[in-house]
């Protein structure tokens, strides 16, 4: 049987031990961790006191998303490095500013949206993730209704609406092989496995989205 004079001390014992978890997530869920060490000229940049708000925003979005999201943990992980390197290619303080601004927008997708639905997959090029990475998602919206979306990144220093190609197709559960892209009417073969998604297009103009995909749950 416990004593009335034991329960304040269990009280702080617990108290420290959710703050100890809530401190060990924050040291894994740093989307920015600016080191003395950084030798590469864009994070150096980055790591500046010109972005010391958006870093700090950054920041609280990725643990609240980290901590939150019912998405896959490596899937968040992942698309944060390929931001990281699409950040990197930035020439100018605005490109910066914009990059950050995206990644805020995709972790309150991550956030306030519900995940469990939705099947991510990201392009994959001889066992790393495509130099020009493209996100495929597919929302099952209802027992009979799937809906893709896809963005393919491109150059960040391209103006705003150049920087990125988008997919968009809606169908069945029957029939999700054969895809047509409403964005640029192009027609897709997509075939699923257990962990990869293999896309093509036979069509000229339409080859981006083509490639190896895993798949994240």
């Amino acid at each position: 049987m416990l004593l009335n004079t034991e329960f304040p001390h269990i009280k702080i014992i617990g108290s420290l031990f959710v703050a100890t978890c809530l401190w060990s997530s924050m040291a894994v869920a740093q989307a920015l961790q600016c080191t003395s060490d950084i030798t590469a000229p864009a994070l150096k940049r980055i790591c500046s006191d010109k972005f010391d708000s958006e870093r700090q925003m950054l920041n609280n979005k990725y643990l609240t998303a980290y901590l939150i999201t019912d998405a896959p943990v490596r899937l968040l992980q992942d698309t944060h490095l390929t931001w990281l390197n699409r950040m990197q290619q930035c020439k100018s303080n605005d490109c910066f500013k914009q990059q950050f601004e995206l990644r805020m927008d995709d972790l309150d997708i991550y956030t306030s949206m519900n995940q469990s639905l939705t099947q991510h997959y990201l392009k994959y090029e001889n066992g790393l993730i495509a130099k020009q990475p493209v996100h495929l998602q597919v929302h099952q919206l209802s027992k009979d209704r799937i809906k893709i979306e896809g963005i393919a990144y491109r150059n960040p220093n391209n103006r705003k609406e150049t920087q990125n190609i988008a997919f968009l197709a809606y169908t069945t559960p029957e029939n999700k092989q054969e895809i047509i892209d409403n964005e640029h009417d192009c027609k897709y073969n997509f075939n699923f496995q257990k962990a990869l998604l293999t896309v093509s297009s036979q069509q000229k103009g339409c080859e981006r989205f083509n490639g190896i995909y895993r798949l994240y749950d």
